[in-house]
């Protein structure tokens, strides 16, 4: 046995396990998000259901490893080292490529990875089969890859979308109407058999799509259920409702059992059914490799991967650990999670995404029919429906995304309809039908409203594009790889995992650094609602210091580095002021949750709060509007300034100095007493500036080869100082106004 093969095996027992993690971090949400979502219980306390849920299902999963093993290619056609370099190349896409929706925070379906990875390396190791082999022509792919199962995916795909965007739709409009918002009062009545269907569709999907092939279900037990489903159903759905019932009139929260059932539920059926997702091809590899050293023979065909194979028990007992701790420690997991729960959200939040033409012109056409919907109806009903849709208010909601009756119809209506998919065997992905449901619900809970919709719009056609997005990717990459592979062997080996190693390593490296500067831990918001006029004033104080400690310091690094034209450093400041910019917008995007928890606390002060937030975003605005066209200059490799136009900068930033300097001394102590000698020092660098801008309006008239870019970048740094040093005194100004105003109104 070549030493190759041995080495491959051992780097696809590490890739399994690096798999499971991004894998499972990815496909969290399609098991966490309903209950997270409406806190219906700790964090800890729905992770640790999903964790059994997990744990059952990884153990139940016997059978469900064969779709790596022949489902996308005949491997009856493919020698030993064929196969080896096929799955290793799977697997090395497979991880960047999920490690990268991670890091975007997007869903994405490891289903659908893992069926075009599969299908672009076995296209790749055909390729060089009928390239090497003059008997072979490019018509025997077809008997070498099994296409179909890609064609039947895409169709899944189309079909998936629509059809769990609109059940979703409709299941939550009809619930709303029935329960309104305030659904404690008609859910005594009817809650029991609501929650009984939900809990029929949950089960039904657990036995069926879970344990179906788990050997626990005896197939006559099995195909007796087939034949009577609709009598089953309705027995189980009448016994259900008697049992939620009693519940319910002991005071036991019928909604928090049936959410929790159903995360259960979906996370037993990911674990049993997506599990050859993540360790399947390493599996095929390994039990590739046990066949070939007993036979001696590296060229044998592997038409032995025809053959079912039970997977090994302690195997999927350690996957499913990994999957465990995975989901309790991955930020990643919770980073993708957040993606659907803003989009879902009935919380005002900070949209991630930015508008397009299509969702403006989708939410226009909406706009429109709502208003023919308003005209045709008589104003009666309208009226009726619209009393069945009033929201609830910020204190009524408290921090749920959404409430329990939309966590119930996500979890019931994803059930409901993958169990109707797999008994037509259609191929669906939980994460699409998961991610649409949400997505109707949300529209039919009128939560994308007319500030909200064409961002969120954005959202859901940005994340419906990355799935095709992967199946692409995940077929030319894979192909690409495997060429490779086949062609150069162990140099390409070698190579591609150290590549694929540094690009893991490095976004491990570069996320801890991400949060590891002067920011780091900071709340975005000065204000809780926790908070007294105490701690007001020192989160203000406190966030104001650091802003101008900041922004001085990248200023005068971003002034050096432009000075020596380094590259790097320039785009390190750039990063960080981005970073406070966006945090300063941030705030100014929940200007008026904040205001209102100032008015509750009784501090008369909000006026003050808003200048202070504003004035935060003009400085650090300033501030990258310094820094990025610093950056851009060096960048593109312009020329540098020139020996006078840095002397003139040296000068300026000494005057900066002084005054920052006054500025951090006024706030450690609290004293405000100096706020003229920094208008005096103000008005003297802004004197400064101006002859600064004369002299080189003069030196551009006297010089006919001055390099324009560089005066063009030397007169925005000017004018863009001269702001940010006028707003960071008009900020000081209002910190001092705050500071007085509640101790005004403490005494």
């Amino acid at each position: 046995m070549s030493p190759i093969f041995t080495v491959i095996v051992v780097i696809l027992a590490l890739l399994a396990i690096l798999d499971l993690v991004v894998g499972v971090s990815n496909d969290a949400i399609n098991f966490l998000n309903s209950a997270l979502g409406s806190k219906v219980a700790s964090f800890r306390t729905i992770v640790s259901v999903a964790a059994v849920g997990i744990l059952v299902g990884v153990l139940t999963s016997h059978g469900m490893m064969e779709v790596a093993r022949n489902g996308v290619f005949h491997p009856e056609a493919f020698t030993f080292n064929e196969i080896m370099f096929l799955y290793v190349g799977v697997m090395l896409t497979d991880v960047v490529l999920l490690d990268g929706f991670n890091k975007l925070g997007l869903p994405t379906s490891t289903t659908v990875s893992m069926i075009f990875e599969l299908l672009g390396s076995a296209v790749a190791v055909s390729v060089y089969k009928i390239y090497t082999d003059s008997s072979l022509t490019l018509e025997s792919v077809g008997s070498l890859v099994n296409s179909g199962k890609a064609l039947g995916m895409i169709s899944a795909i189309l079909v998936s979308v629509v059809l769990s965007f609109i059940t979703g739709a409709l299941i939550m409009y009809i619930s709303r109407l029935l329960f309104t918002f305030r659904y404690a009062k008609p859910f005594k009545r009817y809650g029991a058999l609501w929650c009984g269907v939900a809990i029929v569709g949950i089960l039904y999907f657990a036995l069926f799509k879970g344990l179906k092939s788990s050997g626990l279900m005896t197939s006559e037990m099995s195909g007796y259920v087939s034949d009577h489903i609709y009598m089953v159903l309705l027995v189980a759905w009448i016994a259900a409702s008697a049992i939620l019932w009693v519940l319910q009139r002991l005071k036991v929260s019928i909604l928090k059992i049936t959410i929790l059932s159903g995360t259960f539920a979906l996370a037993l059926a990911f674990a049993g059914n997506d599990l050859v997702n993540f360790i399947g091809v390493p599996l095929a590899g390994i039990d590739s490799y046990r066949l070939a050293d007993a036979s001696g023979n590296m060229n044998m065909l592997m038409g032995a991967l025809n053959n079912p194979e039970a997977a090994n028990v302690g195997l999927l007992a350690i996957a499913g650990v990994v999957m465990v701790i995975t989901l309790f420690f991955s930020s990643d997991a919770r980073k993708v999670s957040q993606t659907e729960l803003t989009l879902a959200s009935q919380q005002d939040e900070n949209e991630r995404f930015n508008s397009t033409p299509f969702s403006r012109a989708l939410v226009r056409i909406s706009v429109n029919l709502s208003n023919y919907y308003r005209r045709v109806l008589p104003n009666s009903w309208v009226d009726a429906i619209n009393r069945r849709f009033i929201p609830l208010s910020s204190e009524e909601r408290g921090n749920s995304n959404f409430d329990k009756i939309r966590a119930v119809v996500n979890l019931a209506s994803a059930a409901i309809l993958i169990c109707i998919g797999t008994s037509f065997k259609l191929p669906l992905s939980t994460t699409y039908v998961v991610f649409m449901v949400s997505m109707g619900s949300s529209l039919s809970d009128r939560v994308w409203g007319r500030d909200s919709a064409v961002y969120r719009i954005s959202g859901v056609v940005a994340v419906i594009m990355g799935w095709f997005v992967t199946a692409f990717i995940a077929f030319c990459a894979t192909f690409i790889f495997t060429t490779l592979l086949m062609w150069f062997g162990g140099w390409a080996l070698a190579l591609i995992v150290i590549w694929a190693g540094y690009m893991l390593l490095r976004r491990f490296f570069y996320k801890g650094s991400k949060t590891a500067g002067p920011e780091a831990g900071k709340r975005s918001e000065l204000i809780d609602k926790d908070d007294n006029p105490q701690d007001v004033l020192y989160n203000c104080t406190l966030t104001v210091v650091n802003t101008m400690e900041n922004t001085h310091r990248i200023y005068n690094h971003m002034l050096v580095s432009l000075f020596t034209e380094n590259r790097h450093e320039l785009k390190r400041m750039v990063e960080e002021s981005e970073r406070m910019y966006h945090e300063a917008n941030k705030r100014k995007y929940g200007i008026v949750a904040v205001i209102k928890k100032l008015e509750a606390q009784k501090v008369e002060t909000a006026h003050y709060y808003v200048q202070i937030v504003d004035y935060l975003c003009e400085v650090s605005k300033a501030l990258l509007h310094c820094t990025r066209p610093a950056y851009e200059h060096i960048n593109n490799n312009h020329r540098g300034l020139t020996g006078p136009q840095i002397k003139d900068l040296k000068t300026i930033n000494d005057k900066v100095d002084e005054i920052f300097a006054k500025v951090s001394d006024m706030l450690n102590r609290k004293d405000f007493s100096g706020l003229d000698d920094v208008m005096h020092m103000r008005d003297d660098l802004f004197g400064i500036i101006a002859d600064t801008i004369k002299r080189q309006i003069k030196r551009v008239q006297e010089d006919p080869h001055a390099s324009t870019r560089a005066s063009a970048l030397f007169l925005n740094i000017l004018g863009e100082t001269k702001t940010m040093i006028l707003q960071a005194r008009n900020l000081i100004k209002s910190e001092a106004y705050f500071l007085n105003a509640i101790k005004e109104g403490e005494s």
